[in-house]
């Protein structure tokens, strides 16, 4: 299972809208098992296929926080699809593999129901509440081309923005130099 390499921003396919999977197959198993690994390497506990320069409609989450083999819960989600949202809203501090060390506040629903595709392409759905709803909003919205960092306020997005594209600019600058 070979770790995959993070897109990070300012790369514009964060924004693309993830097409939905045709077809689960031996391949996207393997996808989901790299993503995995991905996830795991990277200390996250959700990873949407766009954060890796696939813009397919699957996502991998694991909200255990067991870092051993026998104790991980992942889940590997395809073509999710939010079929109910409560009224009910949670704040949590939110991070990104995408958007390397910032965490902002986001309100989102407390609970959630959705329906998806689980590895081997069987029909499913899961309510989920708290951290795991949260986790799957913030996935999701990845497969729709938003990021955590719509939920701020424009200045502080905008402040995000200018900083990771300082950083690319200057990665970029440093690897023309080697």
């Amino acid at each position: 299972m070979p770790m995959r390499s993070l897109v990070t921003l300012p790369d514009p396919i964060l924004r693309e809208v993830s097409k939905p999977v045709e077809q689960v197959d031996t391949a996207l198993q393997e996808l989901a098992d790299d993503m995995l690994e991905t996830m795991y390497h990277a200390k996250g506990i959700g990873l949407a296929a766009i954060q890796i320069g696939i813009p397919l409609r699957m996502l991998v989450i694991d909200v255990s926080g067991n870092a051993e083999d026998t104790q991980k819960k992942p889940l590997v989600i395809i073509n999710p699809e939010i079929l109910w949202l409560s009224d009910e809203r949670n704040v949590y501090k939110e991070g990104c593999l995408s958007i390397p060390d910032y965490f902002a506040e986001v309100e989102r629903p407390k609970r959630l129901r959705v329906r998806y595709q689980n590895r081997e392409g069987k029909q499913k759905e899961i309510e989920a509440d708290d951290l795991l709803a949260t986790c799957l909003q913030h996935e999701i919205d990845h497969l729709d081309g938003r990021l955590f960092i719509d939920y701020i306020s424009r200045i502080k997005r905008d402040m995000v923005i200018r900083k990771f594209k300082k950083r690319a600019k200057e990665k970029n600058t440093q690897e023309a130099v080697l």
